[in-house]
């Protein structure tokens, strides 16, 4: 699915999400990422959804973000409850998803200047 949407200029954003990846820029992406808007990881150490949890939720947090977006893939899950407390505790937002809603969701939120971070695991 494209995704247009009118972003502010040196901002990244997600331009689609296709059985071919996520696609920032001219590149798609088939691998676990996080995304900001102003940097792009692309070797996030996840391999599943099962493999979200404090040590592998530091890159997120060393961004300082104000709210977090996780896709999770076609199917929504839940983090467990002492893994949406590492957010809690720092005091960032957590919203889980799947995967597409996700990149929408991101796309909206820094174009009105939100310090947003998706971390997204491919569909």
């Amino acid at each position: 699915m494209e995704i247009n949407l009118e972003v502010p200029q040196g901002h990244l954003f997600i331009h689609s999400v296709t059985a071919e990846g996520i696609r920032i820029k001219d590149t798609f992406y088939l691998q676990p990422l996080i995304l900001s808007t102003r940097q792009l990881i692309s070797d996030w150490s996840v391999t599943s959804f099962r493999d979200i949890k404090d040590e592998t939720l530091q890159v997120i947090f060393n961004l300082q973000p104000e709210v977090v977006l996780i896709g999770c893939g076609q199917t929504q899950v839940f983090l467990p409850p002492a893994t949406q407390g590492l957010f809690l505790s720092r005091g960032i937002g957590l919203e889980v998803m799947t995967t597409g809603a996700a990149c929408r969701t991101f796309n909206l939120l820094a174009a009105e200047g939100r310090d947003v971070v998706a971390a997204l695991l491919p569909e």
